[in-house]
Parts: C-alpha cells; structure tokens; sequence
C-alpha cells in the first residue's frame, strides 16, 4: 500500500498520488505528525521511533538495506519504514497505528 492518506470532511481516502491533490489539500497532508501518546512525545527521528516501539515489544529486523523494519516474535505484521526519516509520509504513520491501537496517534502540526 502506497500513497498517502487524506482526511476530507471526515472521510478517510488513500490518494496514490499526492502531487495530484489540489494546493489546499498538500498542506493538510505535509503537516501531519506522528505523537506517542502516553508520553505525548512527536516522533521526530528514526531513534525515538525505535525506543517507543522496542517498549511495545517490536524488535528491529536487520535485512532490507532501503527500508528499517520492525517485528514482533510470534506476530505476522511487520512496520516498514523508509530509511531516510524526512521520507516519513502520513501512510507510514496510519501503518504504525494500526498496528499499535491506542499507543499512537497523528495529529495536526
């Protein structure tokens, strides 16, 4: 799944192609943050992202050399991430809230 998630009038939609969206709605999803909730904390690099999810019991997964992935032992889903943290786009953080309900949410810079 690529692309990125768009909020409108409380409606979620996936856009596969964000240049296409009109100039309002790129600002909605360039200002979008991933916070951890119980410490309210923004997730602003890859080593802050890491400690949060190590406390959840994800460990990290050393083989693709593009992407930082993350696993649990005995849990199918894994969290992909692109290596380069400014490439962290809102579906990114949509993938790592569904796979840890209530520890994450995104919110509006």
């Amino acid at each position: 799944m690529s692309g990125v998630w768009v909020f409108k009038k409380g409606v979620v939609s996936l856009v596969d192609d964000p240049s296409s969206l009109p100039s309002s709605d790129s600002k909605i999803v360039d200002s979008k943050v991933l916070v951890h909730t119980c410490s309210d904390e923004v997730i602003t690099s890859h080593e802050i992202f890491k400690s949060k999810l190590s406390s959840l019991g994800w460990e990290k997964y050393y083989g693709d050399s593009e992407l930082i992935q993350f696993h649990k032992k005995d849990f199918v889903d894994s969290i992909s991430l692109p290596k380069n943290f400014n490439e962290f786009k809102t579906s990114n953080m949509y993938d790592v809230i569904i796979r840890n309900c209530n520890e994450f949410e995104v919110r509006d810079m």
